[in-house]
C-alpha cells in the first residue's frame, strides 16, 4: 500500500466514528505532509482536540522554552480511564517498591528533540487523532502521553528556515537550498546543545522541566522519534551492542517483540527497515537510554531524511522520499507500539514492579564521595533532580575501590563525606551514571563511553561493596552577618559558585583582588585564587556589606573579615602579588569554522553558568571587527580552522595578542592557529610507531581496525601545576574527558595540564594506536605573547556542560590569568 493510501484510508475510516474531532488536516487547512507547520499551529491543534475530546484527552503545560514557547504534554485514554486518571498513576507509582496490582499500560512518545527531523511533530499530530478514532480499543488498557515537541525552538527554527528558502512547488534536487541548512541548523535547542543528549545532565531549561513531568508518571514504554540520513531505510528496536550490562532480559526482549510488530507492518507496505544495528543502549543521557535505566522499554525509531529532505528529495537510488512518506512511517511505529502495550499491558506492569522490586545485587553498595564544596552541592543538586536518594557520612574509614588509583584502598569518611546507596528505587541509574568504569560489550559505540559522575566533578571517591551508613542532607554553611570594622573580607577560590560570585562583584563595580601566593591571616591558611575585597578600595559603593551579603547569600559563599591585610605567612595584601582583576570584555567567534555545539556550550557557560555577559561575533563579518574592543576572544572547537586562520587572520590575531588580548583556543583551533604568527602550538607526531608487519585486514573488519586509532569520549588522569594562575583551585591532579586522539606537544612555558608517561583510560575506550600518539601531550597550557596571553584548551572543560570540574579552568582563564 502507497504512504497516501494508508493515510487515506485511516482518515476515511476516522471520519466514521468521530466527526467531532477534527482532523489534522480539517483543522489545518492543509493535507499533513504538504508542508511543514509551525509550532503554535501544532499546539492550536491539540488544544483543539482536547477540547472536543475533554472526556478523552487531558493536556498539560509543563514549561518554557528559553524562547518563550510551550512545552506541553497530552495524556489521552477511554473516558472511563481518564476519570480515574489519578489513581492510575498513583496505582502504578507503587511499582516503585515493587507493589501494587496496576494492570494499565503508560505509554510515553516524544517527538522532535532535534528540531529538524520535523516529520515526527507532524506524525504526533496524526498519531493522535488515529488513537482517538479508528485505534482507540488500544486505549481500553493504557494510557497514552504524547510530548508532541520536545523542542519548539529549533524545531521552529527549521520550519521558518525552509519556508524563507524552499522553491514552489517545492524542489526535490538535493542540491537545492531548501536541503542545505545553514551553520545553525534547527537541530539544537536555542543554546545550540543537542538536547538528545542532555536527559541524564540535565543542562537544559527544556530536559529539567520535562524530566519533572516524566517522573510523576514512570511510564512502562518511552520512544524517542527521529531521523537520519536521507538514503537510509527506517531504524526501529532491537537495538545494537553495547548494551549496558544492567539491561534486563526482559527489556530485550521486548524490544525484539515490539520490533517483530514493527516488521509485520513495514512488511505489508513493502517498506525497507533495518535493526540491531548504530543505535546502542550504553550512554546514559538519550531519550532510549535513560528511560530504560529507569524501567521502560526505552527505544529510539530513527526515519530517514532529517533537515536534508524538506517536503521531498531524491535519494541516491534515485527515489523519492516525500514528507508524507516519512509521516507514515512514524505513525505505523507508533501506533504499532501502542497496540504492543495495550497486549501486552499486564506483562510490562509485572515486569516493571520487578524491576523495582527485585534485589540489587550490584558489585558496589555505596559510593563514597568528598572534596570541593561547591562540587558537592553541584552533584547533590543533580541527584535531587533524579529522585536519587543520599545522605552525608559518619566519621570513620570504608574500604573499597579507589577511584584516584583504580585499586582498592580506604578513605576517610566524615559528616561532610557525600554518600550514594544502590539499595533503592534509582539504584540501577545510580550504578551507571556513578560506577567507575562501565562495562562495554563491544567497543563500536554511538557515543562517549565513559561519564562516571566522581570523575566529572573533581571528588575523591571511592566504590564500597557494602552499605555505608548515612545521615541526613548538610545544611551548608552560610555566611555571618559582616562587620563594619573589617579591613576587608575573604572567601576562597574552588568552584564555580566562587566564579559567579566574582562575576556578579565584577558586574556590580565591587572591585576584587586575587592572590597569587598562599598565605596565613588570623590563624586561617588561604589558597591560592583567595578573592580579596578591601573596604578602602570599594568606599565609594553605597551599602557596600548589603551588596556583598546578598551577592554571597545567592552564590552559597561565606565571606570572612579580617582587620589587617598585614599576613603571618605569604604576601601581604599591597603586594605585586596580590593583584586587581579586572573585568573583562569577551567575544566569541560564532559560524564557520567552529561547530554550533561546541560554540553553543561557551554561549551556555556565559549566560547560564557563570551569569557573565560576552559578544557573538559572527566569522561572516570577524574581519571587519575592531578587537581592540575586547580584552579576550574565545576560538570554540570546531572542524574549519585550518582554512578559516589563514596567514593574515593569524597574524591579526597574533597583532592583537601582542597588544594586550587575551586569546582562548579550544579544540581543533589549536590547530589553525599553527603557522609563523608566534603561536608555540605544535601538533605531536601523529606517525604511529612502527607495527610488526600484519596480515592485511578483511573488507569486513576495517571499521574495527579504524577505531584502534580513535578516543570514543576516555576519561585520563592529567597531571596539573597548581601555582599556574590557570589552575587555581585544582590540586595537581585533573580527570580530563578525551574525545579524540589530536595531540599536541608541551609548551616550552605554561605547560598546565597534561598527559605524563604512557597513559591509559581511567574509564572508557581508547583505541590502542591512538593511546600510542598521547603520552606528553598538552591538555591545557597558557603563553604569553607580547603583552597578552594565548590559552590553549586542546580538551575540552565545558563539554555538554555536565563536566563540571573543567569549568574552573575556563574561569581561571577569564579572571585569573593577567
Amino acid at each position: 500500500m502507497k504512504p497516501f493510501a494508508l493515510l487515506s484510508g485511516l482518515l476515511f475510516a476516522a471520519l466514521s466514528h468521530a466527526q467531532s474531532i477534527p482532523s489534522p488536516a480539517e483543522f489545518l487547512g492543509y493535507e499533513l505532509g504538504s508542508r511543514f507547520t509551525r509550532h503554535h499551529q501544532v499546539v492550536d491543534y491539540y488544544r483543539a482536540v482536547a477540547q472536543a475530546a475533554p472526556d478523552r484527552v487531558k493536556l498539560e503545560t509543563y514549561g518554557q522554552t528559553n524562547e518563550g514557547r510551550p512545552l506541553m504534554i497530552a495524556q489521552l485514554s477511554t473516558p472511563s480511564n481518564m476519570q480515574r486518571l489519578e489513581n492510575i498513576r498513583q496505582a502504578h507509582l507503587e511499582g516503585l517498591q515493587g507493589k501494587g496490582d496496576a494492570q494499565t499500560a503508560i505509554v510515553w512518545m516524544s517527538y522532535n528533540v532535534h528540531g529538524n527531523e520535523s516529520v515526527s511533530t507532524e506524525a504526533s499530530m496524526q498519531t493522535l487523532y488515529e488513537l482517538l478514532t479508528s485505534k482507540s480499543a488500544y486505549l481500553e488498557n493504557t494510557v497514552v502521553i504524547l510530548d508532541p515537541c520536545i523542542n519548539p525552538d529549533g524545531r521552529d527554527r527549521y520550519v521558518n528556515w525552509y519556508n524563507q528558502y524552499k522553491n514552489t512547488p517545492h524542489q526535490v534536487d538535493p542540491n537545492s537550498t531548501e536541503h542545505r541548512e545553514g551553520w545553525w541548523s534547527g537541530r539544537s535547542n536555542h543554546y545550540m546543545f543537542d538536547l538528545n543528549r542532555d536527559w541524564a545532565w540535565l543542562t537544559q531549561v527544556e530536559s529539567r522541566q520535562r524530566l519533572v513531568k516524566y517522573q510523576q508518571w514512570m511510564p512502562h514504554i518511552h520512544v524517542d522519534f527521529h531521523e537520519q540520513g536521507v538514503d537510509e531505510p527506517y531504524y526501529f528496536a532491537p537495538a545494537a551492542e553495547p548494551y549496558h550490562e544492567v539491561i534486563t532480559p526482559f527489556q530485550r526482549a521486548f524490544q525484539d517483540s515490539i520490533g517483530r510488530n514493527h516488521a509485520r507492518y513495514f512488511d505489508a507496505n513493502g517498506w525497507f527497515y533495518f535493526t540491531k544495528e548504530v543505535f546502542d543502549l550504553f550512554y546514559p543521557s538519550y531519550g532510549d537510554t535513560y528511560p530504560t535505566y529507569n524501567g521502560a522499554i526505552g527505544m529510539t525509531y530513527e526515519q530517514g531524511g532529517s533537515g536534508r529532505a524538506g517536503l521531498g528529495v531524491l535519494t541516491s537510488e534515485g527515489d523519492t522520499l516525500t514528507l508524507k512518506d516519512r509521516i507514515a512511517h512514524h505513525l505505523t511505529t507508533g501506533l504499532s507500539t501502542v497496540e504492543m502495550a495495550a497486549r501486552h499491558a499486564g506483562t510490562l506492569n509485572a515486569e516493571f514492579r520487578k524491576f523495582y522490586g527485585r534485589p540489587r545485587n550490584f558489585k558496589y553498595k555505596s559510593f563514597a564521595l568528598s572534596g570541593n564544596e561547591d562540587a558537592i552541592r553541584a552533584l547533590t543538586g543533580l541527584l535531587r533532580q533524579h529522585q536519587i536518594t543520599y545522605g552525608f557520612g559518619k566519621k570513620g574509614t570504608a574500604k573499597g575501590l579507589r577511584y584516584d588509583s583504580q585499586k582498592n584502598g580506604t578513605m576517610a569518611l566524615d559528616e561532610h563525606t557525600l554518600i550514594v546507596p544502590t539499595d533503592q528505587s534509582k539504584g540501577t541509574l545510580v550504578k551507571v551514571l556513578f560506577e567507575p568504569d562501565a562495562r562495554l560489550s563491544d567497543s563500536l559505540t554511538y557515543d562517549i563511553t565513559a561519564w562516571s559522575l566522581p570523575y566529572a566533578y573533581g571528588l575523591e571517591a571511592l566504590a564500597s561493596e557494602t552499605a555505608l551508613p548515612y545521615g541526613e542532607d548538610q545544611n551548608w554553611v552560610v555566611s555571618p552577618p559582616l562587620n563594619p570594622e573589617a579591613y576587608a573580607y575573604l572567601t576562597d577560590w574552588t568552584g564555580m559558585d566562587d566564579a559567579r560570585f566574582l562575576a556578579e562583584l565584577l558586574q556590580s563595580g565591587i572591585r576584587v583582588r586575587r592572590s597569587v601566593r598562599p598565605f596565613t591571616l588570623e590563624g586561617r591558611i588561604w589558597g591560592r585564587g583567595t578573592l580579596i575585597v578591601t573596604r578602602a578600595e570599594n568606599s565609594g559603593i553605597p551599602n557596600l556589606d548589603g551588596q556583598l551579603t546578598g551577592i554571597a547569600a545567592k552564590n552559597a559563599k561565606e565571606l570572612v573579615p579580617v582587620t589587617t591585610g598585614y599576613v603571618e605567612q605569604g604576601k601581604d595584601f599591597g603586594s605585586r602579588y596580590v593583584g586587581q582583576i579586572k573585568p573583562v570584555k569577551v567575544a566569541v567567534l560564532a559560524g564557520e569554522p567552529t561547530s554550533s555545539l561546541r560554540f553553543g556550550e561557551v554561549w551556555h557557560f556565559f549566560e547560564q553558568q557563570l551569569r557573565y555577559p560576552l559578544t557573538v561575533l559572527n566569522s561572516d563579518y570577524f574581519d571587519r571587527v575592531d578587537l581592540a574592543a575586547y580584552d579576550v576572544l574565545v576560538l570554540p572547537d570546531g572542524y574549519g580552522y585550518r582554512g578559516f586562520l589563514n596567514d593574515k587572520r593569524r597574524a591579526a590575531l597574533a597583532d592583537w595578542v601582542r597588544a594586550g588580548g587575551k586569546l582562548i583556543a579550544m579544540g581543533q583551533a589549536l590547530g589553525g592557529l599553527q603557522g609563523e604568527a608566534g603561536f608555540s602550538i605544535v601538533d605531536k607526531d601523529k606517525e604511529s610507531p612502527a607495527r610488526d608487519s600484519v596480515l592485511p585486514e578483511p573488507f569486513e573488519g576495517t571499521e574495527r581496525e579504524r577505531i584502534k586509532s580513535e578516543i570514543t569520549g576516555a576519561i585520563f588522569k592529567a597531571r596539573v601545576d597548581p601555582t599556574h594562575p590557570l589552575a587555581f583551585g585544582y590540586s595537581d591532579t585533573y580527570y580530563t574527558l578525551k574525545l579524540g586522539s589530536d595531540a599536541y606537544s608541551y609548551l616550552d612555558g605554561g605547560t598546565v595540564a597534561y598527559l605524563e608517561g604512557n597513559p591509559r583510560p581511567m574509564a572508557g575506550f581508547a583505541g590502542s594506536e591512538a593511546v600510542k600518539r598521547i603520552p606528553e601531550t598538552l591538555v591545557f597550557g597558557a603563553e604569553r605573547l607580547g603583552r597578552g596571553q594565548v590559552v590553549y584548551l586542546a580538551d575540552n572543560p565545558l563539554f555538554r556542560g555536565f563536566w563540571e570540574n573543567g569549568k574552573l579552568f575556563f574561569a581561571n582563564a577569564l579572571f585569573m590569568l593577567d
